[in-house]
C-alpha cells in the first residue's frame, strides 16, 4: 500500500483470461470508454462479468479496461497529466481526497443532481457511511461499489475440538480479555518450548490493525472525520488498545512477531493450519477457500471496555469519473450500472467482494457464492458496523508516521504510552497545517 492501505494496492500480478488490458498508450484514441482499476485475476473475471453485463444492457457504450500496477495513484496522475486520463477510475477511500483536491475527480453531485430518483435509490438501498466515505468538502467523488473491511477468520476445527463458541453477530464480539483467553487455549507449543500453532495471525497491515484495536477500545482515528485537525493517538484508549495488540505477540506470545514472520506469512500460518485466527478482509475469502482441508468461518473483531460490540473499518473501493472525460454521459451510465441494482447482484454471485447495496449482500446470490459460511451476518452487518476512517489529502503523510511510531511499539521496542510524545504532535501538525 503506497499509499493508505497498502494490502489494497498491490500489484496485480496477472489478469483474468478474458480480461483485455489496453497500453498507457492507448487511451483514448478510439472512441471506448476506457475503466481503470486494480485487480488480482480473479477479481478482474469478477469485474469483466459487470462489463459484460453492462454492455449487454448498453450494445453502443464499448468498454476498454485498464489494469492498474502497483501503484495506482501516480499512475492516475501520470495518465492524466498526459492528457489520457481514463474516463472511469478505482477510487480507493485514503487516496481518492489527493485526486479529488488536484482537480482529477469530478464531483458526481453534478450528475446526482440530474438523477434524483438513482440519488434517492442509492441512499435507501445502501449503507450511508460508505457513500459518505467519498464525500469531499462539500463534492461526491465517487460510488462505493463494495466493502473490504476486517475481521477474523476461524478454523473452525480447532474451535470444534476446543469447545469453543464462535460469536455470529458483532454485537455478540468477545472482549480483549475473552480474546486473549481463546487465542491462549488455542496457541499450541511443543514439548521444547517452540510455537507449532499461534492462536492469532494478522493478515493486514500492522499499525491499521493496531489502530483498529484502539478503536474498538473506544478511541476513534481523529475528528471530524473529513479534513480532520486533531488525531485521537495519544488518548488513553487508542494508546491502550494498540497496546493489547502489541501484546499479543511480545507479552503472551499468542502471535507471531515480525521476525517470526519472516520465514512464513500469516496467509500461510492460517491456510495450513498452523493458526486458530487470522484478521483480514473478504479479499482473503477466495484464498481460504481455495486451501485444502481448510473449515473456516468468520468472527467479529473482540472489544474492549466499549460496550455494544465491536467494529469493523470502512474499507471500501469506488468507482469515480474522470473531470476530464470526453465521455462523462457514458461514463456515468456505467457508475449507475456498477452501483445499482444489476451491477451489484452480478458482484454479489461472484463471491469476490461484499456488495454495498442492502439487497445484494442479503439476496440468495450472496449467500450461495458463500454457502460455507455459518456467520453470513458478518458480512452482512459489517458495512453498518464499521468505524470511518479519516478522510484528508494529508493521510499518506499520517500514514507514515504510524508505520514509524506505532512499528515501533509493535516491535517490542516502545511502549505505547509513547505515542502521546512523539506521534500524536506530529500527526496533529500535519494535519493542522496543510
Amino acid at each position: 500500500m503506497p499509499l493508505g492501505r497498502r494490502e489494497f494496492l498491490r500489484a496485480a500480478g496477472g489478469v483474468g483470461a478474458t480480461l483485455a488490458v489496453s497500453a498507457l498508450g492507448g487511451c483514448g484514441d478510439d472512441d471506448a470508454l476506457t475503466f481503470f482499476f486494480q485487480a488480482n485475476p480473479a477479481e478482474a473475471d469478477g469485474r469483466q462479468r459487470v462489463i459484460d453485463e453492462f454492455t449487454r444492457e448498453h450494445p453502443d457504450i464499448r468498454v476498454r479496461t485498464l489494469l492498474s500496477g502497483p501503484d495506482p495513484t501516480q499512475q492516475m496522475l501520470t495518465f492524466c497529466a498526459g492528457g489520457k486520463c481514463p474516463d472511469v477510475l478505482m477510487a480507493w477511500e485514503q487516496t481518492y481526497a489527493g485526486l479529488a483536491d488536484r482537480g482529477v475527480l469530478l464531483d458526481l453531485n453534478t450528475m446526482l443532481d440530474r438523477d434524483p430518483a438513482f440519488a434517492a435509490d442509492l441512499r435507501s438501498s445502501g449503507t450511508a457511511a460508505l457513500y459518505d466515505t467519498f464525500a469531499f468538502e462539500g463534492g461526491q467523488y465517487a460510488l462505493p461499489e463494495q466493502w473490504s473491511g476486517n475481521f477474523l477468520f476461524c478454523n473452525r476445527r480447532m474451535f470444534d475440538r476446543a469447545g469453543l463458541r464462535l460469536p455470529g453477530r458483532w454485537e455478540d464480539a468477545w472482549s480483549f480479555t475473552e480474546f486473549l483467553d481463546i487465542c491462549r487455549a488455542l496457541t499450541a507449543r511443543d514439548r521444547s518450548g517452540e510455537v507449532r500453532r499461534w492462536g492469532f495471525v494478522d493478515t493486514w497491515v500492522p499499525h491499521y490493525s493496531a489502530g483498529l484495536f484502539a478503536v474498538n477500545n473506544g478511541a476513534e482515528w481523529a475528528s471530524p472525520r473529513t479534513v480532520p485537525d486533531r488525531c485521537d493517538f495519544a488518548g488513553d484508549a487508542f494508546i491502550e488498545g494498540v497496546q493489547f495488540y502489541a501484546d499479543l505477540a511480545n507479552r503472551y506470545h499468542v502471535a507471531p512477531s515480525p521476525a517470526d514472520q519472516q520465514s512464513i506469512s500469516a496467509m500461510d500460518l492460517f491456510t495450513q493450519g498452523r493458526a486458530a485466527l487470522a484478521m483480514g478482509g473478504h479479499w482473503r475469502y477466495r484464498t481460504f477457500s481455495e486451501a485444502e482441508d481448510l473449515d473456516f468461518d468468520v468472527t467479529a473483531l473482540p472489544a474492549g471496555a466499549v460496550g455494544g460490540g465491536s467494529r469493523s473499518n470502512i474499507g471500501t473501493t469506488g468507482l469515480a469519473i474522470s473531470a476530464d472525460s470526453r465521455r462523462k454521459e457514458q461514463a456515468w451510465e456505467f457508475l449507475k450500472f456498477a452501483a445499482g441494482p444489476v451491477g451489484q447482484a452480478v458482484i454479489a454471485e461472484t463471491g469476490l467482494f461484499v456488495p454495498v447495496r442492502n439487497p445484494a449482500v442479503r439476496s440468495s446470490g450472496f449467500a450461495a457464492a458463500h454457502s460455507d459460511i455459518h456467520n453470513l451476518d458478518i458480512l452482512v452487518d459489517g458495512p453498518a458496523r464499521s468505524a470511518p476512517l479519516p478522510v484528508t489529502v494529508q493521510w499518506p503523510r499520517i500514514d507514515a508516521l504510524m508505520d514509524r511510531y506505532i512499528g515501533r511499539v509493535l516491535r517490542g521496542a516502545a511502549p505505547a504510552t509513547s505515542l502521546a510524545d512523539r506521534l500524536a504532535p506530529e500527526a496533529d501538525e500535519v494535519l493542522r497545517n496543510r
